[in-house]
């Protein structure tokens, strides 16, 4: 992509208007403006002061790891000079944080010494509902005052309060995880990471679509990440990410394909370095990385969209080469991937085969890039754990974007890169899948296999509610726009049998139904509740990111609408008769071939050479078949 400045659509200055602008600002440009504002006293919080001395100690739980000894050590608190709150770096002074958010996943407690059987419940409680609102992971910074004042604790109250939230854990049957530390004078600031996988969740599942360029080391990347084993310099690593002949014998992906990289509680990598099967991964794992290994290559870009927009990832890996830089590939993968507003980070790779100043010349490339006027990101290099900690915390924030410099040979920077992945917060809180999960079951459909002694099976999505095995679908819409009732005789997900899988999460259903008669981009509902109905005509509002000239009726380019990808002719525009770069208008779209489920509100993305567009659908309007034999 030749420039970003179609992107204005997404300028974060609208999307921010909510939120105070000093939570923009670095931590010495806070205290600057603390400085010459006047003086104001905040109260101190009374939240966790009024504990009956006289109640009975909690017992110490001996679940998890022992927080006492963690804390005296140090251990895992590396470079603790930085709040979770900010990515810049803070000065030694840095002693207050924003106030505790209301909503989300971080609690701030000033200390929890001794508290009453009466408050130790309530205390729980409060947990719980954190780690909804994270879907499984809740951060804790004790220490910490509501109004943000980092008033520390002295290590006698920092043992007894983590003692408490060790026994507010293990009632949970959650598992905790000192972060960092800081002190503040004499007293101790520490960050918690607490974490519990769903009661009716194997582990807390994340997905990760890796982009780039040919030849930057993707695969590769993927290869020592999930394999445990550094590359041999001549491609080791990448032959398990490959499915094809023609893949291993040219070097180069063409299809997608599916790797697992998973933690345990105490952020120790499961792969299969010590585990041979994927489901002896999953069973040991309380977090799940699911990588998506896509294509980088020109002509193989539509099924790299097809995959972006059709899996819906929770995080995009832009991998990048320290030799080649940012190349044009690399730009339209990032313009992509800023396009779809799906947070991302850059992985620049083979940092052991270029001298440094080469190594600053491409992230200096990179954080150009990032800060230019369309994606309008802030860059941050990781060169620590702590910063490791700081990227993980704000990667849901779409202005900041971590890089990090890896060598797949020699093993730079992976350590960083796994703890990062490890801290990632899933991309949906536990009470939006939950609302997913009540939905009746719909499923993408976009790979199509016939397994001798199985049968057909169709690999995809299961983009709302819940699929167990035995159940019967709607599968459709076929040429007519008709639905067909199949049976899903067996379920696979991770390379293993499961018995049910849940929205958000990719899967392989076997059904019964012959293998010609199905296609990539169709879906499997619910037969109750509404029907689905099937539409070849759809209106969209929709905005050109670019076109060298202008759009006009009658203009063809491939529409991808979730797993949706075909041919679509524009049938009229309003409430103009054309459109150039960075125009917005209402777009009548026609599809050439096959009648398809869109549904409105969906997003669509086209493209025709370097023409590319985004847009919302706003109508459909049903299928008829007997005006399309006419």
């Amino acid at each position: 992509m030749g420039s970003f400045e179609a992107f204005g659509l997404f300028d974060p200055s609208e999307q921010d208007d909510e939120l105070d602008e000093d939570m923009f600002l670095s931590a010495s440009e806070l205290l600057e403006k603390k400085k010459k504002s006047p003086a104001v006293s905040l109260p101190r919080s009374n939240t966790d002061l009024n504990l009956r001395k006289s109640s009975p100690a909690v017992p110490r739980s001996s679940t998890c790891l022992d927080l006492k000894k963690t804390v005296r050590e140090g251990k895992g608190m590396r470079g603790v000079g930085r709040s979770r709150t900010f990515s810049a770096p803070v000065d030694d002074d840095y002693t207050y944080l924003p106030p505790e958010p209301q909503m989300g996943n971080i609690e701030y407690k000033l200390k929890l010494v001794n508290p009453s059987a009466t408050r130790l419940e309530h205390l729980v409680t409060q947990m719980k509902w954190r780690l909804r609102e994270g879907n499984g992971e809740a951060i804790y910074e004790m220490g910490v005052e509501d109004n943000g004042i980092m008033t520390g604790l002295s290590e006698e109250d920092m043992d007894s309060s983590l003692d408490t939230l060790q026994e507010m854990a293990r009632r949970l049957g959650a598992t905790v995880q000192v972060l960092r530390q800081r002190r503040i004078e004499t007293r101790t600031v520490a960050e918690i990471l607490v974490r519990k996988v769903p009661d009716d969740q194997q582990a807390i599942d994340l997905s990760v679509c890796v982009l780039g360029s040919a030849d930057v080391g993707k695969s590769t990347l993927l290869g020592v990440l999930t394999q445990g084993e550094l590359d041999n310099g001549r491609g080791r690593a990448r032959l398990n990410m490959f499915r094809h002949l023609h893949e291993i014998q040219s070097g180069r992906t063409s299809s997608i394909s599916h790797e697992i990289l998973g933690f345990d509680s105490e952020g120790n990598c499961v792969d299969y370095a010590q585990h041979s099967t994927a489901e002896d991964i999953c069973e040991n794992s309380s977090k799940l990385i699911t990588f998506i290994d896509l294509a980088g290559h020109q002509k193989y870009l539509r099924t790299t969209i097809s995959a972006l927009t059709g899996y819906c990832p929770h995080y995009v890996m832009l991998v990048v080469s320290a030799s080649a830089g940012v190349v044009g590939m690399t730009q339209e993968h990032l313009g992509i991937a800023v396009a779809l507003e799906v947070p991302f980070f850059v992985v620049i790779t083979k940092v052991d085969m270029v001298p440094q100043h080469k190594l600053k010349q491409t992230i200096g490339m990179v954080t150009g890039i990032l800060k230019s006027a369309g994606a309008n990101k802030v860059p941050l290099v990781v060169q620590t754990s702590d910063d490791c900690i700081t990227a993980a915390c704000n990667s849901l924030k779409n202005n900041v974007v971590p890089i990090f410099c890896v060598s797949s040979l020699a093993g730079t920077g992976l350590r960083d890169i796994k703890q990062f992945l490890h801290l990632l917060p899933p991309g949906v809180g536990q009470t939006e899948a939950t609302k997913l999960e009540q939905e009746l079951p719909e499923f993408q459909i976009d790979e199509l296999f016939d397994v001798p002694g199985v049968g057909t099976v169709a690999g995809g999505l299961v983009t709302q509610g819940i699929i167990v095995e035995n159940m019967v679908l709607n599968v459709g819409p076929f040429e007519d726009g008709t639905f067909r009732l199949v049976h899903v005789s067996s379920i696979r997900r991770n390379k293993a049998a499961c018995r049910l899988v849940r929205a958000q999460q990719s899967a392989a259903l076997a059904l019964d139904i012959p293998l010609a008669q199905l296609r990539r981009g169709m879906v499997a509902t619910s037969p109750q509740g509404e029907q689905p109905v099937a539409c070849q005509y759809f209106q969209a509002n929709v905005c050109v990111l670019f076109h060298p000239t202008e759009i006009l009726r009658g203009f063809r380019t491939t529409v991808h609408i979730g797993n949706i990808r075909q041919t679509a002719i524009i049938e009229g525009i309003h409430p103009v008769k054309g459109m150039k770069s960075s125009d917005q208008a209402s777009v009548m779209f026609r599809f050439i071939k096959n009648p398809e489920f869109v549904k409105v509100g969906a997003r669509i993305l086209f493209r025709e050479g370097r023409t590319k567009g985004i847009g919302k659908v706003t109508q459909v309007f049903p299928f008829e078949y007997k005006e399309a034999e006419r």
